[in-house]
């Protein structure tokens, strides 16, 4: 039996393991491990349910500290309640090579579900998770049979509801009617700054009724019963989300740090560990000090097996009642593509003079029959986009068996939103905004780049041929910054043949996201040897020589100025090569020697057409037809011609370069 003086103990020692990590690394977050250990104590051993031998088990609960900062309360959870950890991951805290990194990572250390650290993204992320649970029971639960039923937890801090993306979260988790998502706040009134009230004054409680959330108030964050009182009052809300204000005292039990920043981002100090584990009754001669009693209880109270147990069972009557529907669900899990799922492709109808953004909404609408899981929308841009199959139904608070989603004006959370739909597994996601607004979804981008999840963002009106909307509305230097991201594949096809083999090689993608960047007008089809897509880059138009005497490297819309500029040179006795570039990181993966095949260093004219800024393009040309200034408002076709993107201006950059050679 649990005692009340047990669980105390328990809960100071996740206490004292941050204290202990903290100082021993001289740099990391004690304060909010400190004053949230009680509820986070509560909340793994009594209300979670989770199996520390199978971290991946698909029905477990799924957890979220989006106060990343704190993440030793994190791994002190996972060390004691028996997952992968051991202590001596937990004394190497913030250091090379080990599974306890300053934040958490997902794919580091087991049982972390995501990465968190900039604030607000776990809010967003958890909000995917609990969409994610809601959808696939809705489309795969049966009165008799329920394979899929979890709930999502997460721990947030001030800074995290301070954070715009957690607004916008929040304000479509209330609508949508999430009743399995529970977020415990670790209202402790201190920032890195000091007291919260030198930045907020507002009414957290209020602002969370008003999104339609059911807000459970002052709640002590010492009081275990009144903990325990409030996660059960928030399990048995199935249609609204929960938050509960937990009241806690950051670094709690130090002397002379607690309920002041001097704890939140630095390590107490020596003297002051000290004084804390004496304040708490706690042996002051040794780190990293588990007590015998606390290790078996805690294995006990975690022990997981049963939950999965009973699951498996139901997941056995589940696959004699409906077996097509538990292998569907398997394969999206497994991310298995069904045989011939790409040869659907090949029915997509191709004019004179399609956009690529119209060429990518008929290929998501072939593919979403094919290929099971995808899931997603666009962020109030729907027709825009063209992003939402003709059979597709939209996710909403009566009928969450929907795999479209209305996100409306609310790009950062759309992207942190996906990120969870793609952490929890089952689905495959994808998401729609204007190429300029990608601007909004940059740290969420980067966050999916990071964690090596395969969400695809679709990025339209990519350029100044967006036109009469004007500079604002145009995207000038977000596909070079997009290309900047690590892991992050992009794509920017020419037209609609490559746009099609563009998605198959997105949809082919496991380990990380893939951004597509299309055209809001026509553009005419150039290119028909899709197979080389998946090279990067390819040759389209062959020099008429031996070896070229220049090169343009065009990619999207400008491609088809490259490919006029071609035969202008051509007539002048210059041989010319025209290359698609459609992918930067997709040709940087070719093996050397087809990079040397594509853009031999013999020729030393290289002309880049791309209608974005200049910068890094001298990684593959030595001349540019780029755009280093903001656009304007006109006619699209009006700026191509006035900003030089015309085959005339291609060729005499050309012609002048060879000139000066």
């Amino acid at each position: 039996m649990i005692t009340k003086d047990l669980e105390r103990l328990c809960i100071d020692t996740i206490r004292m393991l941050a204290v202990d990590a903290v100082e021993c690394a001289r740099s990391g977050h004690p304060g909010m491990p400190m004053g949230a250990a009680p509820m986070a104590y509560v909340l793994w051993t009594e209300f979670m349910r989770h199996n520390p031998s199978d971290p991946n088990w698909f029905n477990r609960d799924r957890f979220v500290l989006s106060a990343g900062h704190g993440s030793m309360l994190l791994y002190a959870l996972l060390h004691l309640t028996g997952y992968d950890l051991p202590l001596d991951e937990i004394k190497k805290f913030r250091q090379w090579g080990s599974k306890t990194p300053g934040h958490p990572e997902y794919g580091s250390t087991p049982g972390v579900e995501t990465t968190t650290g900039p604030l607000g993204q776990g809010f967003g992320n958890g909000v995917g998770m609990a969409i994610a649970e809601a959808h696939l029971s809705a489309r795969f639960n049966r009165e008799e049979a329920t394979i899929i039923d979890h709930y999502t937890y997460g721990i947030v801090s001030d800074g995290d509801l301070m954070e715009g993306i957690s607004h916008e979260a929040a304000s479509l988790a209330g609508h949508l009617g999430l009743g399995k998502l529970i977020y415990l706040w670790d209202d402790n009134q201190i920032t890195i700054d000091g007291d919260l009230a030198l930045c907020s004054s507002e009414n957290i409680q209020g602002r969370f009724a008003a999104y339609n959330w059911q807000v459970i108030p002052s709640v002590d964050g010492t009081d275990l019963e009144a903990i325990r009182n409030a996660l059960w009052e928030a399990k048995e809300c199935q249609d609204h989300p929960s938050l509960i204000c937990v009241r806690t005292t950051i670094g709690f039990g130090s002397p002379n740090k607690a309920g002041t920043a001097a704890s939140h981002g630095a390590p107490l100090g020596q003297e002051e560990v000290t004084l804390t584990k004496q304040s708490q009754g706690w042996k002051t001669d040794s780190q990293f000090f588990v007590p015998p009693e606390v290790r078996t209880a805690m294995d006990n109270i975690s022990s997981g097996m049963e939950h999965q147990k009973e699951w498996v069972s139901r997941r056995s009557l589940y696959q004699k009642l409906y077996p097509a529907e538990l292998a569907e669900l398997e394969a999206i899990r497994e991310k298995t593509l069904p045989a011939g799922w790409s040869e659907a492709l090949s029915e997509l109808s191709v004019d004179s003079a399609m956009a690529t953004r119209a060429a990518s909404g008929q290929a998501l609408n072939l593919l979403l029959d094919k290929v099971p899981g995808l899931i997603g929308g666009s962020a109030d841009l729907t027709g825009s986009n063209k992003t939402k199959g003709k059979v597709q139904n939209v996710f909403t608070c009566q009928q969450k068996s929907g795999t479209y989603l209305y996100y409306g004006v609310r790009e950062h959370a759309m992207a942190a939103i996906s990120n969870g739909l793609a952490l929890h597994g089952g689905l495959r996601p994808y998401c729609a905004t204007f190429l300029v607004f990608s601007d909004y979804m940059r740290p969420s981008i980067r966050l999916s780049a990071l964690m090596g999840i395969p969400v695809i963002y679709i990025f339209t009106h990519d350029s100044i041929g967006t036109g009469e909307d004007g500079p604002t509305h145009q995207g000038i230097e977000q596909i070079m910054s997009l290309r900047a991201i690590p892991n992050l594949v992009v794509f920017r096809p020419a037209d609609a043949n490559e746009t099609r083999y563009v998605w198959r090689e997105a949809i082919r993608r496991k380990d990380g996201p893939s951004a597509l960047i299309l055209t809001r007008q026509g553009v005419p089809s150039i290119t028909d040897n899709m197979d080389q897509v998946a090279y990067g880059a390819y040759v389209v138009t062959k020099e008429s020589a031996s070896e070229p005497q220049v090169i343009f490297i065009g990619t999207g819309s400008e491609l088809q100025y490259a490919t006029a500029a071609a035969p202008i040179l051509e007539a002048e006795g210059i041989p010319t090569r025209v290359v698609s570039m459609p992918s930067w990181e997709l040709f940087a993966a070719q093996s050397k020697s087809y990079r040397e095949k594509i853009l031999p260093k013999s020729v030393s004219v290289r002309v880049a057409v791309e209608a974005a800024v200049s910068l890094g393009w001298d990684r593959y040309a030595s001349h540019m037809v780029c755009l280093d200034r903001f656009g304007a408002s006109a006619p699209g076709n009006v700026l191509f011609e006035q900003f030089g993107f015309t085959a005339e201006h291609v060729a005499e950059v050309a012609r002048d370069a060879i000139l000066g050679a």
